[in-house]
């Protein structure tokens, strides 16, 4: 009799331990930065969670973030399962889970990687710009001691990229032959800018300048694309000068027709989808990828966006998807180093 109940309680526990594991691949979560959690990307979201959804047969739940922190933990926990990270949040969720892998990154214009690069911006107050030239040319010398505003030390473009040129460029002074990136983050007396704020997104970089919080800040070109337009000059060249849209939504509806200079323009490697292989098997990765990269996506006007649309979306027309892998992040690495 014992033998019995052994053997029932045996087969009811596994039969438990096996629902248990189908449900819970059922279901993909994709975790989004505070960049692409905003009320005005839903539906460019859900159109990419719409593909994964088709690709996979699993439904994709969209967890949104108010912090860089937060996405990156929950792809290197396993709490998510795809992210959509920069470069330096893909590099730090792979170096505290080498199973966090990268599955695609968006094109250049050529549809290949050799020119799948978006643009790091030091940005001021039109009006402001002539502080910032040495001779006709723009130059950074007088940042230093000013009010500046970053996006989040773990941001590729609103961080990483612009400490690591400020730092390198600085250097060569004698007052500032040992600065540090991480000297960076704190503002003061004998500091190097008199404040330091960050936005928590490339939007809320922009707004601390355009709200007179901080003289200079840096922010890109992509995260703020759906709310500006170009007002003069040439797109993503020092001397550009930017407008706050009329239509523009939160954060940017306090601001609207307000202006900025870039002062100093970066080229930045674009940012994966990447995915946690703990939590994504090998099938399902290989579906979603072919998904990904394929011909169907890439003429999705609602994930590629024509630049006479007025839908609001991530990506531009005439780029597509192309797999990626680890050793493409290397330069981003190098700038810790």
């Amino acid at each position: 009799m014992k033998k019995v109940l052994v053997l029932i309680f045996t087969v009811f526990f596994m039969g438990l331990l096996l629902t248990g594991c189908s449900s819970e691949n059922k279901s993909l979560t994709m975790v989004w930065y505070p960049n692409e959690s905003g009320e005005d990307l839903k539906a460019a979201r859900e159109e990419i969670g719409k593909v994964i959804e088709e690709a996979t047969s699993k439904k994709v739940e969209h967890k949104l973030t108010t912090d860089y922190v937060i996405a990156i933990e929950a792809i290197a926990s396993g709490n998510a399962d795809i992210a959509f990270l920069g470069a330096q949040g893909y590099i730090e969720a792979h170096k505290k889970n080498q199973k966090v892998l990268p599955l695609v990154v968006n094109s250049g214009s050529s549809g290949t990687l050799e020119d799948a690069v978006y643009y790091s911006w030091l940005n001021v107050k039109k009006g402001n710009e002539n502080q910032y030239k040495s001779g006709s040319q723009y130059a950074i010398d007088n940042i230093q001691g000013k009010r500046f505003s970053f996006v989040s030390s773990s941001s590729t473009s609103g961080f990483k990229v612009p400490s690591a040129g400020i730092v390198s460029y600085f250097s060569k002074k004698d007052a500032w032959k040992d600065l540090k990136q991480e000297e960076l983050t704190e503002g003061g007396k004998n500091k190097f800018f008199s404040e330091v704020l960050f936005g928590g997104s490339h939007q809320g970089s922009a707004v601390n300048l355009l709200t007179d919080k901080a003289d200079v800040a840096a922010f890109c070109d992509t995260c703020v694309a759906n709310y500006v337009e170009l007002a003069a000059g040439t797109p993503n060249r020092p001397g550009a000068v930017y407008r706050v849209k009329q239509d523009a939504v939160e954060p940017f509806d306090k601001v609207r027709g307000e202006e900025f200079v870039a002062i100093s323009v970066t080229p930045v490697l674009n940012a994966p989808f990447a995915y946690n292989s703990e939590t994504v098997n090998q099938e399902t990765m290989e579906a979603l990828r072919k998904a990904l990269v394929g011909d169907d996506v890439a003429n999705n006007e609602q994930i590629f966006v024509p630049k006479e649309s007025d839908f609001k979306g991530l990506f531009a027309k005439g780029q597509r998807f192309v797999e990626v892998t680890d050793d493409w992040f290397n330069p981003i690495r190098e700038l810790s180093n």
